[in-house]
């Protein structure tokens, strides 16, 4: 498994430099069948991905930028059992103005978890990356990467920090912190914001917004590693780990990313993702 992150890592990068090369031109956007954006930098991304993982392994791979000639759906993809989960650029919208807060996604899922994750920033040259036998790191350029896990939650009193997506579910989000008392709130886009939790720079990541599958599988993969959670509302009214490859729908539930569950927040979670 060392061998195949260390292989996905180097894919994660020649993919991210494809999409630097495109960052700085004149490039062309496109609008895909649900209004979402497209560029050709998610384009040239998703090639590069698909292409090298083909070489490295025999899993079958699931884009975001998949369409109907791959000959994709829900009776193939529901006997697989281990495959890749894949966004080739994670925050387009982010990519498009241009604030560097974009990523490169790419997931191990085996029986429904991811169990090795690369989450990697090209603007910033930061890398996250995890597997299950090794840990979890983030490396900055060419630094030694370092070992990362989630933060204690705060003793009474302490500040909750909570990270908030920079465009979607505000109120929601307002809402949800109203029942913390002290509060410190970061704006992030992308996958970016379940790693600032993986390493301990963030306590919470309500998420109460539509995602899909391959927005959160990798950087699941980092945050579970590091020795957190990533947890979905259940029928019985409590939290259950984000599973993937479980049904039709590629959509996620609302979730959750944090370290230990407390009493403090779990009802409020609950009752707004209803």
């Amino acid at each position: 498994m060392q061998k195949l992150l260390n292989q996905t890592i180097d894919i994660a990068r020649q993919a991210g430099d494809a999409i630097m090369a495109i960052y700085k031109t004149d490039y062309e956007q496109y609008e895909k069948s649900d209004s979402s954006p497209l560029t050709e930098a998610d384009l040239a991304a998703h090639h590069i991905i698909i292409d090298g993982l083909k070489e490295i392994s025999d899993y079958p791979c699931l884009s975001e930028e998949s369409g109907e000639a791959d000959g994709i759906d829900w009776q193939q993809r529901k006997d697989w059992g281990t495959y890749w989960l894949i966004d080739p650029l994670d925050g387009t919208k982010e990519f498009i103005n241009k604030n560097d807060e974009f990523t490169v996604n790419i997931a191990l899922i085996e029986n429904g978890k991811a169990v090795l994750g690369v989450v990697y920033c090209p603007p910033l040259d930061r890398l996250y990356f995890a597997e299950k036998s090794t840990g979890a790191f983030r490396q900055d350029g060419t630094e030694a990467a370092r070992k990362i896990s989630v933060a204690d939650a705060p003793e009474a009193g302490e500040t909750w920090k909570v990270v908030g997506s920079r465009r979607h579910g505000a109120e929601a989000l307002e809402k949800f912190a109203e029942q913390l008392g002290d509060v410190e709130t970061v704006s992030m886009g992308s996958s970016l914001k379940l790693c600032l939790v993986a390493e301990g720079a963030a306590h919470l990541y309500p998420r109460l917004a539509l995602t899909c599958e391959w927005d959160t599988g990798a950087a699941q993969a980092v945050v579970e590693i590091a020795g957190g959670q990533v947890l979905a509302p259940n029928s019985e009214g409590g939290l259950s780990p984000l599973m993937y490859g479980q049904k039709e729908e590629l959509l996620n539930p609302f979730f959750i990313v944090c370290g230990p569950v407390s009493d403090i927040w779990q009802s409020t979670f609950v009752m707004l993702s209803k």
